[in-house]
């Protein structure tokens, strides 16, 4: 079963209209923090580094707080393409299920309890985020940890955006559900790769899409 959705999520992420939408909540991303890492390149060096005070050589601590920037305004362009894919992905979920299945949406999520459901996942992913960042250098396990993450900002917006279009009864959104960490780890191995990061958030939710429609023994 897995392999199978993994197979059609491919397919379905190398579409059109899948690379379209992804190219437009990226492009927003990717320049508004641009433009933030721009103008306020110093400014937030000059912090990171005041926390590496112990280490005496400027040069490494200059480095190394660079680093981090980098990897900060990665990680924002990363929460920023989830949050907007949550809000403006349901058009193409309905166009890709009523393409794989003929299956038509019974339901629409509200934006407004999709955005709460991003900003709490996004919430858990910074504190969790900040405590681990030293684990994060360790070769293989940071990696590990930083997978786990990722697949925090995905995991619950992705069950409610997507579950809400296709299943009313609630036990059996949760039956489907069990599988989703696994799908948002599987989705996040994308954030390893910069510009192909912004793929993450709707790869998970085309996953989903086709955990939950292709299933015989699904029933709405």
């Amino acid at each position: 079963m897995l392999d199978k959705t993994l197979s059609l999520g491919f397919k379905d992420i190398l579409s059109l209209d899948v690379i379209l939408f992804v190219i437009k909540i990226g492009f927003v991303s990717i320049f508004s923090w641009s433009m933030v890492l721009y103008f306020y390149w110093s400014d937030i060096v000059y912090i990171i580094s005041s926390y590496f005070d112990f280490i005496p050589w400027d040069w490494l601590k200059t480095t190394g707080a660079s680093l981090i920037t980098l990897l900060v305004g990665h990680t924002f362009i990363t929460i920023t393409v989830s949050i907007l894919t949550s809000i403006y992905s349901e058009p193409l979920l309905k166009r890709l299920a009523l393409k794989r299945y003929g299956r038509e949406a019974i339901n629409s999520p509200s934006i407004i309890t999709s955005l709460i459901i991003s900003i709490k996942a996004t919430f858990w992913f910074l504190v969790l985020f900040i405590i681990f960042l030293p684990t994060i250098f360790i070769p293989a396990i940071g990696q590990v940890i930083l997978l786990y993450l990722y697949s925090i900002l995905l995991k619950e917006p992705t069950i409610y955006d997507v579950g809400t279009l296709f299943i009313e009864d609630k036990n059996i959104l949760k039956q489907k559900s069990n599988g989703t960490r696994t799908l948002s780890m599987f989705a996040s191995l994308f954030n390893y790769i910069p510009i192909l990061n912004i793929f993450a958030p709707i790869y998970a939710q085309i996953l989903f899409l086709h955990h939950i429609l292709n299933d015989n023994r699904y029933n709405a």
